[in-house]
C-alpha cells in the first residue's frame, strides 16, 4: 500500500458529493470539502457511496469525481472509491476508469441487484473484481441492510483475500462482527475494519475495529475522531457519552429518527457551513422546515465541532 495500515487507525469520511444545479460534480465545492475534512481530522476519503450517490451520478461524472478528489488530496490521505454494480463485467469497467485517476482502494459492495444469486455465485463476482484489482481492496459490508445479502460466511470467506486491507461494517449484526474479528486476528495486521454505524461506533471500537467511517464525516468527522481518540484512551465512558451526544445531533440533521431529511439535511447544513454551494441531491430525500429550524440550532450549539 501506498498509505501505511495505520492509515485507518482513526475517522474517515465516507464523503457526500457537492453538485451543481444541474447535478455535476461541483469543483470548487469538492475542493473546500476536502480541506474541511482535514481540518476535522479526518484520515482517509471514501467516495462514490451511498452518501456520495455514486450510484446515481453518470459515468463520466463518477470518473470526475475520482479525478477531482485525488488531485484535491494531494497525497495528504487515500482516497477509496466504490465500483459496485451489477456484475463482475460492470465493476471491472468502472475499475478500470477509477484505476486509471488514481484512487488508492478499490471498494466492492453487494451488487445492487441479483436475482436468487447463490453465495457462490456472489463469491465468484467478488473474486474477478479482486483478481481484475491492480490496487487494494475495500470491501462494504452491509449484511441485512441490502438486498443482495452476502453472508457472514461468504464474507469471511472474502476476507481470507490478501488484496483487501479494508472492510467498512455498516451491518449492525454481531454475527458479521465476529466474522471481521476473526479475520483481523488470523491476517495479523493486514487487514483493517472501520465501523460505518454512526449511532453506535463506540461498541465496535472497544471490540476491536480500528475506528469509523461514517456517511455524515463530511460534517461530523471533529467527533468521530474525538471518540476514537478516548476509546485508545481508555476512556471509553467518556467516548460513549460524547456517541449519545452526536446522536442527538444526527436526528437534527438527518431529520428526526426516521432520517426523513438525510442527505438533504447534511448538504444543507455544509451549504450554510460555506462549504458547499448548493444543496442538490440525486436521492429523494428534501429538507422539511422542522430539520431546517433543527439545522439552525445545530450551528448555534455546535460550531467548535463543525468549524473546528
Amino acid at each position: 500500500m501506498k498509505f501505511g495500515m495505520n492509515v485507518f487507525d482513526g475517522a474517515w469520511s465516507a464523503m457526500s458529493t457537492p453538485l451543481t444545479p444541474d447535478g455535476r460534480v461541483d469543483a470548487d465545492a469538492l475542493e473546500k470539502l476536502v480541506e474541511h475534512q482535514l481540518k476535522l481530522g479526518i484520515k482517509g476519503l471514501f467516495i462514490g457511496g451511498t452518501a456520495g450517490e455514486g450510484p446515481f451520478l453518470a459515468d463520466a461524472e463518477r470518473a470526475r469525481l475520482a479525478k477531482l478528489t485525488v488531485r484535491f488530496a494531494a497525497g495528504r490521505m487515500p482516497v477509496a472509491m466504490q465500483v459496485t454494480d451489477n456484475s463482475a463485467e460492470r465493476m471491472i469497467e468502472n475499475l478500470g476508469r477509477y484505476q486509471d485517476e488514481g484512487i488508492d482502494i478499490a471498494v466492492v459492495a453487494p451488487p445492487f441487484f441479483q436475482l436468487d444469486a447463490t453465495q457462490d455465485f456472489l463469491y465468484g463476482i467478488y473474486c474477478k473484481v479482486m483478481d481484475a484489482c491492480q490496487i487494494p481492496v475495500g470491501l462494504y459490508n452491509l449484511g441485512k441492510n441490502t438486498r443482495t445479502l452476502v453472508t457472514p460466511e461468504t464474507l469471511a470467506r472474502l476476507l481470507e483475500n490478501p488484496k483487501v486491507v479494508l472492510v467498512k461494517d455498516s451491518s449492525s449484526e454481531d454475527a458479521y462482527e465476529q466474522v471481521i474479528l476473526a479475520a483481523k486476528a488470523r491476517r495479523g495486521g493486514t487487514l483493517a475494519a472501520l465501523c460505518g454505524d454512526e449511532f453506535n461506533s463506540v461498541h465496535y471500537m472497544r471490540k476491536g475495529y480500528d475506528g469509523v467511517l461514517f456517511g455524515g464525516g463530511c460534517f461530523n468527522g471533529a467527533y468521530a475522531a474525538e471518540m476514537h481518540r478516548l476509546v485508545r484512551a481508555g476512556k471509553a465512558d467518556e467516548a460513549q457519552k460524547l456517541q449519545e451526544h452526536l446522536d442527538e445531533v444526527l436526528y437534527k440533521v438527518f431529520g428526526g429518527k426516521e432520517l426523513t431529511c438525510w442527505l438533504a439535511g447534511q448538504k444543507e447544513l455544509m451549504v450554510r457551513l460555506g462549504v458547499f454551494n448548493t444543496a442538490k441531491t440525486l436521492l429523494n430525500y428534501r429538507l422539511t422546515d422542522e430539520c431546517s429550524k433543527a439545522i439552525d440550532e445545530v450551528l448555534r450549539d455546535e460550531a467548535k465541532w463543525l468549524l473546528p
